[in-house]
């Protein structure tokens, strides 16, 4: 399993949120910026590094992607980049910019026939999340709820080649509650796709928990900062015995 540090990006600057509000928005890393945080995961031996524009998954369009470009460029491991990307241009911006995959959201619900255009070009380089609350795909930066339940959208992504998802119970994120194990079981045993946790890490147990799963990845946030979980630790952990 892979162990992907996540950096949130408001304004230009390293955040995270509390179950998805932006009002909650906390400043992190202890003064670093964003390009100093993920040069210290690159360091520590991060598999990837997760990066959020919450301006763009709120308003639309890649207004911190000069930035995301740029830590991209700055370290040797791989980026991934979500929030905002509703165009070919601006999946085209970012994966000829450094940037190893894309993470559509809103507009991978919103037009499916986008989605399988992105697939058709980029292959396992698109990436969709699946950002639900009560087991329902949310939208526009966690804003809006869709109709769509996360099992049965995870099989249509699946039908459209999608090869990998990231699943986040939004009650969860920035909670440090531990994740929903129940719902990412049964998220394995409907599909057929490689998925990556997200939201309410706290600790090597999750970490091992996820692992038993038989998960591809964990998104690892507000622990890493708030220090009850140690990226070093967490990669050995996702590691051992594979």
């Amino acid at each position: 399993m892979i162990i992907l540090p996540a950096i949130d990006i408001l304004n230009g600057n390293p955040v995270r949120m509390y179950q998805g509000d932006y009002a909650k928005a906390e400043s992190v890393g202890d003064g670093a910026d964003v390009k100093t945080l993920a040069k210290h995961f690159a360091e520590k031996g991060a598999d990837y590094i997760h990066l959020v524009d919450l301006n763009g998954a709120k308003d639309g369009g890649r207004i911190n992607g000069e930035l995301i470009c740029e830590v991209a460029n700055a370290v040797d491991v791989p980026v991934e980049v979500g929030g905002g990307i509703r165009t070919m241009e601006d999946i085209d911006y970012y994966l000829s910019h450094g940037v190893n995959r894309v993470i559509l959201g809103t507009k991978a619900i919103s037009d499916p026939n986008f989605l399988r255009s992105a697939v058709n070009k980029y292959g396992d380089r698109i990436v969709v999340g699946l950002d639900c609350k009560d087991g329902y795909v949310c939208t526009t930066g966690w804003t809006q709820t869709s109709n769509l339940y996360y099992t049965e959208f995870a099989r249509v992504l699946e039908r459209l080649g999608v090869k990998t998802i990231i699943f986040t119970d939004i009650s969860r994120d920035g909670t440090l509650s531990g994740p929903n194990l129940e719902m990412l079981d049964h998220l394995k045993k409907a599909v057929n796709l490689d998925i990556v946790a997200s939201g309410g890490v706290r600790d090597l147990g999750n970490i091992e928990s996820l692992k038993n799963l038989g998960l591809y990845g964990a998104v690892t946030g507000k622990s890493l900062y708030a220090g009850t979980l140690d990226l070093e630790e967490a990669l050995k952990t996702a590691k051992d015995a594979e």
